[in-house]
């Protein structure tokens, strides 16, 4: 088949790369001609383990295009692929719509043929209705299809996730029609066991916001158990494991730590919340997660500044500032909510990031990045770990540094407190007991 995708985001460059190793001729487009032309040269804008190499093996089979020319990309396409960038508005809340209908208007003026118009950016219910408005205005035989297919690729976990799906949601109001084109699309990530699910789409568009909405819900409550297991003495630890273990509940995302974050549980709750708003409809829970998840930063940043205090702690280390890890997404990281908080109480800060300093950051003139883990532990009296990268997991502290005052704040509770014992080195952690 001949695909389109236009936005060469997160989404757009998984989902596009993917689909032309599966044969496919994938046009990738973009109006930023720089991002085009390192793309070219497989030089990739995200982080994403293992891309690369798909990237140049597809681009050299001549599979992949990078393209800014988005006319000539539609016209040469059966399935033209939305997948650009849908950000909060600027109330906060809503999300910013103006590239999807911005493309949607390119899309109409280049309809040679009857085409599939997939949706895959994040975007609220009725959507796709907007779409096919525009659509219709400069195509009134009707050359077109418009569909919502949501994806549910995790960032750091994107290339098994869009091979080995769950499901493969599509929304359409001309299913008989659709389905089979789909299917075909589909037929290899189908026929490894991903269950084709196909719905209106406004349900499809829901399904989306509610699936992200109920994992930052699973987040957030252990995230509020841990709050009651250090008032208690309690290993937050054997809480998860012990409602993780029903099935009806499952363990996933029942990781006690900072507040959620990257590019779509924080705008998809914010989002879904002022949908259910327009249609006066109150989603108490949704809301007062993401009540709960913006106190969770308030939170950590004084636990943080206890234990400082308490120690007489003035130089800090972050160790990774990604809102997780495997992925260079500095977006609505904790990290961001924490540093300038820090540097307030006149703390001395410095991090390391595997994947390299992050600009965000540059604008504090306060702050050091080190190059390496060993340099920032040697350097700084107490330690963060932010993000659970494998490299963090199994580090000597009492190796790598001589400072007799050491001490550690593991947010992602990486370590056991039974490490510690009977060592200089003070240990704290998320939702469990602290030991001397």
């Amino acid at each position: 088949m001949k695909i389109c995708f236009i936005g060469t985001g997160y989404v757009g460059l998984v989902s596009g790369v993917l689909f032309s190793d599966f044969g496919n001729t994938v046009y990738c487009v973009d109006n930023n001609k720089k991002k085009i032309k390192d793309l070219e040269n497989n030089i990739l804008p995200i982080y994403e383990p293992g891309l690369d190499e798909i990237v140049n093996k597809n681009f050299n089979a001549k599979r992949l295009i990078f393209t800014t020319d988005i006319d000539k990309a539609i016209q040469n396409s059966d399935i033209i692929f939305i997948a650009v960038g849908t950000p909060s508005g600027k109330n906060g809340q809503s999300a910013d719509l103006s590239n999807v209908f911005k493309v949607a208007k390119t899309i109409s003026k280049n309809l040679n043929k009857h085409k599939t118009i997939i949706t895959k950016s994040t975007v609220p219910l009725g959507t796709g209705d907007r779409i096919e408005k525009i659509l219709s205005k400069h195509n009134p035989s009707n050359k077109f299809d418009v569909v919502s297919n949501p994806e549910f690729l995790r960032e750091g976990e994107a290339l098994r996730d869009f091979r080995y799906p769950d499901r493969v949601v599509i929304g359409t109001n001309n299913s008989k029609k659709i389905s089979p084109i789909l299917k075909k699309l589909y037929d290899p990530i189908i026929k490894k066991g991903a269950k084709f699910i196909v719905v209106s789409r406004k349900a499809a568009e829901l399904i989306k916001y509610a699936a992200n909405a109920f994992l930052a819900t699973k987040i957030t409550f252990i995230n509020e158990i841990a709050n009651l297991c250090e008032k208690t003495g309690i290993n937050v630890d054997d809480i998860a494991e012990g409602i993780g273990t029903d099935q009806r509940i499952g363990s996933r995302f029942l990781r006690a730590g900072p507040a959620y974050g990257g590019s779509c549980f924080p705008k998809d709750t914010k989002a879904l919340a002022k949908t259910s708003d327009d249609f006066k409809v109150n989603l108490s829970l949704v809301k007062n997660v993401i009540r709960s998840n913006g106190n969770r930063n308030n939170l950590i940043t004084q636990k943080i500044l206890k234990i400082a205090k308490q120690n007489n702690l003035k130089k800090i280390g972050f160790l990774g500032v990604t809102f997780k890890a495997n992925t260079d997404d500095m977006r609505d990281s904790s990290s961001l909510f924490i540093i300038p908080k820090l540097l307030k109480n006149n703390l001395k800060i410095s991090y390391y990031e595997p994947t390299g300093s992050k600009s965000i950051l540059s604008k504090y003139k306060k702050i050091k990045y080190c190059i390496n883990q060993k340099e920032l532990i040697t350097n700084c009296d107490f330690v963060i770990i932010h993000s659970d990268w494998d490299e963090f997991k199994n580090i000597d502290f009492n190796k790598v540094s001589k400072n007799k005052k050491l001490s550690i704040c593991d947010l992602r509770n990486l370590y056991h407190p039974d490490e510690f014992k009977n060592k200089k080195i003070k240990y704290y952690s998320i939702g469990r007991p602290f030991h001397e």
